[in-house]
């Protein structure tokens, strides 16, 4: 059980905010990547507190995306990526959250499929190599918004270190979590857990 740097909002340095998530008793905690953290400070707050950094989150996923029109920008999203990776072998982590694409303007639902299958293998050796998974995180993107599809389009990126990070709260906007799950199987490797509001 972990959560997101992000979701500590208390002042204080990072080793103080792993302290406060240990003492709650959560069992790790997910960075984001890239950032503006010395591999030093992140294992002075791992090694004082023994509260594992478990997973990474791409932080660029949204802006540079890998279904953008622009090579330049699917290149700045690829080096974006490559450095979660790295960053999440360096933390002791096991994987990275990825949103592979945005559905967005002119990037339409068969552009993103397109453009990005090929931006995320070119990413696969350096995560096998590494020993780190590339989890694919349902979110509202316009993208791979059907279990099928999302299954589909894992199996394409062939590759054993590519998986879900399914997100229970975030399918019903789509439908039942129960079809996803059966639908993904093995490839859900971790699980992102919250409610969802039918009335809002």
């Amino acid at each position: 059980k972990a959560v997101k740097i992000g979701m500590v909002r208390v002042n204080g340095s990072l080793t103080d905010k792993f302290q406060l998530l240990k003492d709650l008793g959560f069992d790790g905690v997910e960075l984001d990547s890239p950032n503006n953290l010395k591999l030093e400070e992140v294992k002075a707050a791992i090694d004082a507190t023994g509260l594992p950094v478990h997973g990474v989150v791409d932080s660029k996923h949204w802006n540079q995306t890998l279904s953008h029109e622009s090579a330049d920008v699917r290149k700045q999203g690829l080096d974006a990526l490559m450095t979660a990776i790295k960053d999440a072998k360096s933390y002791g982590a096991s994987s990275v959250l990825l949103v592979p694409a945005v559905v967005k303007g002119e990037a339409t639902y068969e552009k993103c499929w397109k453009r990005s299958i090929p931006e995320i293998k070119k990413a696969i050796p350096l995560a096998e190599e590494q020993g780190i998974d590339i989890l694919l995180e349902n979110v509202w993107n316009g993208f791979l918004t059907d279990p099928v599809e999302t299954a589909k389009y894992i199996d394409e990126l062939g590759s054993e270190r590519v998986g879900a990070y399914y997100d229970t709260g975030n399918s019903v906007r789509y439908g039942n979590p129960v079809i996803w799950i059966r639908t993904l199987g093995k490839r859900i490797k971790k699980l992102d857990i919250k409610e969802f509001d039918l009335a809002l």
